[in-house]
């Protein structure tokens, strides 16, 4: 960190916003200096992203002023902040699907030639020195649609740091990253800081925090709590301001495994990179899946829910061999599945709350033919109930709800269906540390009924803490299984990124 300047390069006074009767900002004031890394921290709903939009020049406060060295400056629209050295990074990705890794990350600002046209060579050129610094091994060409989560979320970073900008906004922009990615990430951060811009970066991952910010700014229902340098603060402190009460367990975890297989997976290899695995869980068991991004971890799951074709071997689902060629089939079989990426896959976006959850077993809401909306609604109520999911997910789109919310609709839509063996792909990615102790709390309902639980999470400190075993993948292989609590957090990174390490 370079020593704060006397003057804010940045300056946020008595900011207020209110969307109709919701007063998201109460009179927000920071300050954001050259060479410092500010920390926004807070719960969901918080006004953290509320706050970051009026700066970005999204959203226009309703009273209060910024100020850019001292002096007031008013956006009207984001090329308006963008002019004045703002770039951001939003959690919902801004890149065009069919366009080409280069062109996203120039869109709008493309190189010319002489003649006008666009310089092709040169922009390939650009793009491959932007994404040299982020170790970021992707081709300019590639389209952004053929590419993973984790390649976008890099890919949208690239964006952000290729603009000529002496404030960056970062929001979660680690939430689709494996844990190398992120410490390279981080690394880039404090260079950038070291260079004299200023930033702020929100993660509801509070480890990353304690890395990299300098300082720590918590807001809560839209007002700020605090604002305090990192050295002075510990980690349960930020945890009790956010969610205005001490948690002494972070991870909840109560062990609930039954001695009967629940899955059985013997020589299980695809067409996407699956490899020769077998394993086995348990009735009642959380079976961890650790490794680097792109590691083959999500085809396992894709494959164990019919999305993608086996090309050899075996799958027992309570004794019972299983040839799923299709996700409504897996379904029908007791097995459901938590996505990766919720917004894409997992939720439809414009309905409320309980067509999303009642979605997975419709026979159980009918009346003759026909759907009834009666019983819709009473299981919709019930499960916003048990999951703790904010009431007003009953009346609006789930597209309104904050990301724990729309995360613990899907958990309902599978608890709904009755599965058996549930497939969890980075179920707390983006969510507040409220929310995904709700998640939390609902894995171990869960096993305590017998349900099977894969669990994918980049999160390894979560991973680790949550499962009864781990499994470590490399290359779409299983290389190494092992009791959670006999595996640290380096042997595990060790193991899933090839380097020598005694188990």
């Amino acid at each position: 960190m370079q020593a704060a300047t006397a003057v804010p390069l940045w300056e946020l006074r008595d900011i207020t916003k209110a969307f109709y009767s919701t007063q998201a900002l109460k009179g927000v004031s920071i300050s954001l200096h050259q060479g410092e890394i500010h920390a926004l921290l807070g719960e969901n709903g918080s006004g953290k992203s509320t706050l970051i939009k009026c700066l970005a020049g999204v959203h226009q406060p309703d009273s209060g002023e910024m100020l850019l060295n001292g002096k007031p400056v008013t956006f009207n629209h984001p090329m308006d902040a963008r002019a004045h050295g703002v770039a951001t990074i939003f959690q919902e990705f801004s890149l065009v699907p069919t366009l080409t890794v280069a062109e996203n990350i120039f869109l709008g600002r493309q190189p010319r030639r002489a003649t006008g046209t666009i310089d092709w060579d040169k922009m390939r050129a650009e793009t491959v020195n932007v994404l040299k610094p982020l170790e970021i091994h992707i081709e300019p060409d590639a389209l952004v649609k053929n590419l993973s989560v984790a390649e976008q979320q890099l890919v949208e970073i690239a964006k952000a740091i290729s603009l000529d900008s002496t404030l960056l906004i970062m929001d979660e922009p680690t939430a689709a990253l494996g844990l190398a990615e992120t410490e390279r990430l981080l690394r880039l951060i404090k260079r950038l800081a070291a260079q004299g811009k200023a930033i702020v970066y929100i993660s509801h991952r509070l480890d990353e925090v304690f890395v990299v910010a300098d300082i720590v700014t918590v807001l809560k229902d839209g007002n700020r709590v605090a604002t305090r340098p990192i050295t002075n603060l510990k980690m349960g402190d930020v945890v009790k301001m956010m969610v205005g009460m001490d948690i002494q367990q972070h991870y909840p975890k109560i062990s609930a495994v039954k001695p009967t297989p629940c899955l059985e997976v013997e020589g299980l290899s695809t067409e996407h990179g699956v490899h020769d695995v077998s394993f086995t869980i348990n009735a009642g068991e959380v079976f961890g899946l650790g490794g680097m991004v792109g590691s083959g971890r999500t085809e396992i799951a894709r494959a164990l829910f019919g999305l993608d074709k086996h090309t050899a071997g075996t799958v027992r689902l309570f004794g019972r061999e299983v040839h799923f060629a299709s996700p409504s089939e897996a379904i029908a079989g007791g097995v459901g599945l938590i996505p990766e990426n919720r917004k894409a896959d997992g939720l439809f976006f414009n309905f409320e709350a309980p067509p999303n959850i009642t979605i997975s077993r419709l026979t159980d809401i009918l009346r003759g033919p026909f759907l009834n909306p009666l019983r819709e609604q009473q299981a919709g109520e019930n499960f916003v109930k048990k999951l703790n999911i904010t009431p007003t997910a009953l009346e609006k789109s789930v597209q309104f709800l904050s990301g724990g919310n729309q995360q613990k609709v899907v958990v309902a839509r599978w608890l709904f269906s009755q599965a058996r063996l549930l497939l969890l792909d980075e179920p707390t990615q983006g969510i507040d540390v409220g929310a995904k102790l709700d998640v939390y709390h609902v894995i171990n309902e869960l096993t305590s009924l017998g349900i099977g639980i894969l669990l994918i999470s980049s999160d390894y400190p979560e991973l680790l803490a949550m499962s009864d075993r781990v499994a470590v993948v490399r290359d779409g292989h299983i290389l190494h299984i092992a009791e959670a609590a006999s595996l640290s957090e380096y042997q595990l990174l060790s193991i899933a990124s090839g380097a020598e390490v005694t188990v």
